[in-house]
Order: structure tokens, then C-alpha cells, then sequence
């Protein structure tokens, strides 16, 4: 028994179980080996009484004769049967000699129903293809370090190396890029494309050194970044080559689009080259019309929804610059240069079909000049329009730059924001301090950062916080159910769960609090939790529970637009629970729940003085 307890204890969820409980489960317990290619159980079989976890060897998850997952050491199945009472969705079978523990529903059941299960549950029930959905192996690249995709070692030279001979090891190792060592430490890139674009097309001698064709400094990223992170920080930098760093500063090798996603014909690169190219307003729609479809294929791909979300925000900046680009160039020189603000989920870079646009404007000059705010709003009716016309709708309840209320100057945001931190009751105020709390700049980014500099002082206005905490915790997950979700009870949504007012927004808002509080730079939900918890504004499992039923929400939301984006249907947050299975609405209750949890404890700590 203590052996199972020591195995059980290093595992998730079971290493969060107090040790009486984990006794209990371990003497609960049973082994069963297995011969390789022996079925543990069928396909279709009746409900699973317990639930397995592989103990040596492999297991592999078959629907209808095709390998769908192979779990190893440490993984559990059977328990979605388990707990929905529901036949098999796929048959178990041994890879090579296989042990298991096998423990009993009537002791495991109750445990994966605790919050502290809710990480866990999201990751193996998410991620986990349905049966009849094959799995990419080994796993999605996005979720990885970007040190082991390293294809190979890369191609080094010298700035003085000669073009020819840089491309002709290029074309000797069948890389795309050579690495070039600069003095200070820092390295350049010779792409393909710079031998296309700088060298053939531009008539540079082949003889020229590569100092006269690369790209530098080149970007460069850490082996321990997630590939999905450098996804977007590629299409956000328009760059296709990252030189990786060691954690000592050594090049290990060069990471590349390819290597990070492959979704089919439709990648964000391939979309984010289009709008850049893009002649016109009308050429940008075309182009658009692929965005969703490359959001689903991405989602296919298994790209985390973070990733995602990112994705959709990046092309919708890349789309905005675009039909700024052409709005000035139609208007002419503005009067005054200024900066564009996205605001909202685009802003904190998680976007989905659904998100609509919230933007603001920032100008260098005189608040009160006709000219300039004449100027201002035609330029962002244009892009209102150009970006409806893509797919993008603007925010319905009018927080646009095209709105007075969301285009003024430097000045007359920083005594509007420092107006509303010195007395958040006025009207709108804790409305309005949560939207610009939320923006990030998309044009003119230089010119944002006196308007980024007003409101990172919020942590020292403890007024506003108390009031910000206050409004947070008034938006409430549904947890007034007894046997099921609460949806809604009438209009054309009637049966369905809100995923956003009930889902989503709760924890932005907790987090927007949190984060301002603990000063965090990052608009990000998940990294505004994440400085909460190291801020101690929220307790690690506080701050836990909330990134996780963050996520489980996010995931289930894209899976939701997705399967609309697909039926040619408008994307919107309501969710049929229906068409769910038992189990994925029971973890939903139990995310709804432990979010509910922690209003319940910060509003009596912090509000009420409770500890």
C-alpha cells in the first residue's frame, strides 16, 4: 500500500489529496497486468465502475482499429465512463506489458469532483481527441519548448562571408537561413527571402558580403519559450526565423514558422503576408474572409486556445494598421500625430470569432482643435468600416474611436484617467478606468506610453481598488443550480449558458482588480493572475483556480464558435449544455463553483475584513 500511495502521491490530481485520503484510495486499490495487444476494455462497453492509471508500460486509445492517444506512466483513462455512466467512447488495449492501478468509483469519484482536481481535468478531458478525431503525434508543437523542434545545427558565418558561399551551405544542409555572428555578441539572419528579395531582385553582387543581405540584429528567444508563444511573437514581428538561445546565451539552432504550426494551406503567416500586401480596403475583406477558417484549422491542430486567442488578436492589429495605413494616406498628414489604442479582448490578446472591436485614439496636440478631432474621426470611421467589412464588428455599446468619449488628447486622457482614480464614484468612472486599464497600443505606440503611465499608478489609489474589487465581484458565475446549468429562460438564446457573463467575464474582472493591484504591466488575464499570486494580492490557490477555470472556459468557447464558424452560423457565447457530454457540464459546474469560491473569500477578506 505504500508503494500505490507513493506512486498516487506524485501524481496530479492525486497530490493535492490530504494523506488520510490518500490512504484510503491507495488501499482502495488494485494492480492488473496486462500482455501486449490485450484489451483492457472495449469499445462501447458498458460504464467503467473505476477508473485506470497506467502504472508501467503503455496504453493505447483505439476508436474502430486506429490509435487515437498512447498514455504512459502516470496517465489515467476510463474515467469519462466513470463518472457520466456512460458506455466506452474508445476501446483501452496494452502496448507491451503493461501494469495498471485500478481504482474504484466509489472512492475515486468524489475526489475528481474537488476543485483542486480542476487543472488536471481540464488538460485530459481538452486535450484528449474525441473517438473518431485522430491525434498529430507527438503532440502539439505550440505546447513545447522551441529547443526540441531544433531540426539541426544551425548555419553560421561571418558579416564579411561572401553571399555565394552563405547560400551555397544553405542549399548543401537544406536550411532556410544562415546565422550570422556579429562583434557585439548579437547575430543577423540571411533568409531565403533576402536572397530573393535583396540579392536576385535587387541586383546585389553574389560576391557582396552577407553584412549588405541580412536582417539584424535578428530576434533571438530562449530554449525553454513555448513554441506557441513564439508563434505570436513571429506573426507580431512579421519574422520567420528565430535564432534559440541556450540559457547561457549559446546558439543552439534556428526556429522557423514550419516548425511551429502546420495547419494545412491555411497558416496566420500565410494571412498576416496577405494583409500586409493587401492594395485596398476591398482586397483586405478577401483576404479576411480566410481568418476564421485558419482559426479552426488552427484549433484542428491542437494550438492551445491562449495561442489562439493571441493569433486572432495579432491579424486584427495587422488589419487595423493596414486600413490605417490606407485611411491616412487618403486623409493626408494628420494634424497632430497619434496613437491607436485596441481595447478589451483584442487587447489582452484573446480574441475569438465572437470578439468584436473596442478601440480608442490618442493625439499629441490641443484637445479642443475642430480640426484635428475632424480629422480623428474620419480616419476611424474608416477603419470601423474596413474592418466590419473583414468580419470585425465594432463594439455595440459604442467604446470606439470614433466616439468622443474614446478620442481625445494626451492631456485630456491623463486628467481623465487621475479625475477618475481621485474619485471612482463618479459616473462610468469604474466602467471606463476598466476599459482603458485594458489598452494596448496598435499605432503609434511611442506616443501611448504617458497614457500607460497613468493608469500603472492605480496600485496606489486604494479607494479605487476597494471600488474595483466591488464591481468585480458583483459579475457571478451561475451557480444557481441544483441538478444542472443555469441558462436562460427566454428570447433567442432560451436554453442555453451564457459562457461569457457567466464564464468569462467574472475572472477578467478579478484579474483587471488583481492585477492592478499588484502592478502588473500585463494586460494578459492568465499573466495578470499569475502576478497577483506572486504579489500575494491573491493566494496561489486562489489565483490557481482562477487560471484554470480560465482556461477550461477559453477552451470550450473556441471549441463552441468553432463548430459555428463551420455551419456558416454568426459566432456567439451561447452554449447549448445539451450537446455536451455529462461530464464536461459536471467540471463546468464544478469551474463555476470554485470561481464562486474565491469571490466568497476575497470579498470577506478584503471587503469585510474576514480573514
Amino acid at each position: 500500500m505504500d508503494e500505490v500511495a507513493a506512486f498516487l502521491r506524485s501524481l496530479p490530481p492525486f497530490d493535492a489529496l490530504p494523506e488520510p485520503e490518500l490512504a484510503r484510495l491507495a488501499a482502495a486499490a488494485r494492480i492488473a497486468a496486462f500482455a501486449g495487444g490485450e484489451t483492457i476494455f472495449g469499445q462501447g462497453a458498458g460504464p467503467q465502475t473505476s477508473m485506470w492509471v497506467v502504472c508501467e508500460g503503455g496504453v493505447e486509445l483505439v476508436d474502430h482499429g486506429r490509435v487515437l492517444d498512447l498514455l504512459g506512466p502516470g496517465e489515467l483513462f476510463g474515467h469519462a465512463s466513470m463518472l457520466a455512466e456512460m458506455p466506452t467512447g474508445f476501446a483501452a488495449r496494452a502496448r507491451g506489458p503493461t501494469t495498471c492501478y485500478s481504482l474504484p468509483g466509489d472512492v475515486s469519484r468524489p475526489l475528481l469532483a474537488r476543485p483542486e482536481s480542476l487543472r488536471h481535468v481540464t488538460r485530459t478531458i481538452l486535450a484528449r481527441p474525441a473517438a473518431g478525431v485522430a491525434r498529430p503525434e507527438p503532440g502539439p508543437a505550440a505546447e513545447r519548448p522551441v529547443g526540441g523542434l531544433l531540426r539541426a545545427a544551425p548555419v553560421r558565418c561571418g558579416p564579411e562571408t561572401p553571399i555565394r558561399a552563405a547560400a551555397e551551405r544553405m542549399t548543401a544542409t537544406g536550411q532556410t537561413c544562415a546565422v550570422v555572428d556579429l562583434a557585439d555578441g548579437r547575430f543577423g539572419v540571411l533568409t531565403d527571402r533576402d536572397l530573393r528579395t535583396r540579392v536576385v531582385a535587387a541586383g546585389l553582387p553574389v560576391d557582396a558580403p552577407v553584412a549588405r543581405a541580412m536582417s539584424a540584429p535578428a530576434y533571438t528567444v530562449t530554449e525553454d519559450r513555448l513554441a506557441g508563444d513564439v508563434l505570436v511573437e513571429m506573426l507580431d514581428r512579421c519574422v520567420r526565423h528565430f535564432p534559440v538561445l541556450s540559457k547561457t546565451g549559446a546558439l543552439l539552432g534556428v526556429v522557423d514558422d514550419v516548425d511551429l504550426v502546420a495547419a494545412e494551406r491555411r497558416t496566420p503567416f500565410h494571412l498576416r503576408t496577405a494583409i500586409a500586401r493587401a492594395a485596398d480596403a476591398g482586397e483586405l475583406a478577401l483576404v479576411s474572409r480566410d481568418l476564421w477558417p485558419t482559426v479552426a484549422a488552427l484549433h484542428d491542430a491542437r494550438v492551445a486556445p491562449e495561442h489562439v486567442g493571441a493569433i486572432v488578436s495579432v491579424v486584427a492589429d495587422a488589419l487595423v494598421r493596414r486600413l490605417l495605413d490606407l485611411a491616412v494616406a487618403e486623409a493626408g498628414e494628420p494634424p497632430a500625430p497619434f496613437a491607436w489604442l485596441a481595447l478589451g479582448s483584442i487587447a489582452r490578446r484573446e480574441g475569438v470569432p465572437s470578439s468584436d472591436v473596442d478601440c480608442a485614439i490618442a493625439w499629441d496636440g490641443d484637445d479642443a482643435d475642430p480640426a484635428t478631432w475632424a480629422y480623428v474621426e474620419r480616419v476611424a470611421g474608416r477603419v470601423l468600416d474596413g474592418l466590419e467589412a473583414c468580419g470585425l464588428s465594432a463594439d455595440r455599446h459604442g467604446a470606439t474611436a470614433a466616439r468622443r468619449l474614446f478620442a481625445r488628447s494626451l492631456d485630456a486622457w491623463g486628467a481623465a484617467i487621475d479625475g477618475w482614480f481621485d474619485d471612482p464614484t463618479q459616473e462610468k468612472a469604474l466602467i471606463l478606468v476598466s476599459i482603458v486599464g485594458d489598452s494596448r497600443p496598435v499605432w503609434g505606440v511611442h506616443l501611448a506610453a504617458p497614457l500607460a503611465e497613468h493608469v500603472a499608478v492605480a496600485r496606489s489609489h486604494p479607494g479605487l481598488l476597494r471600488l474595483m474589487a466591488r464591481f468585480a465581484l458583483s459579475h457571478r458565475p451561475p451557480t444557481g443550480f441544483l441538478r444542472d446549468l443555469v441558462v436562460e429562460h427566454s428570447g433567442e438564446h432560451k436554453g442555453r449558458l451564457d459562457l461569457k457573463h457567466g464564464g468569462m467575464l467574472p475572472i477578467v474582472d478579478l484579474a483587471r482588480w488583481a492585477g492592478m493591484a499588484a502592478g502588473a504591466t500585463s494586460i494578459s488575464t492568465r499573466e495578470r493572475l499569475r502576478a497577483a499570486r506572486d504579489a500575494g494580492v491573491l493566494t496561489d490557490d486562489d489565483g490557481r483556480v482562477l487560471e484554470e477555470a480560465f482556461a477550461l472556459v477559453c477552451a470550450l468557447r473556441l471549441e463552441h464558435q468553432v463548430e459555428q464558424v463551420r455551419a456558416g452560423a454568426p459566432p456567439d457565447d451561447f452554449l447549448h449544455p445539451g450537446r455536451r457530454t455529462p461530464l464536461t457540464r459536471s467540471y463546468l459546474k464544478d469551474a463555476f463553483r470554485a470561481v464562486a469560491a474565491v469571490q466568497r473569500r476575497i470579498g470577506a477578506e478584503l471587503l469585510y475584513g474576514v480573514a
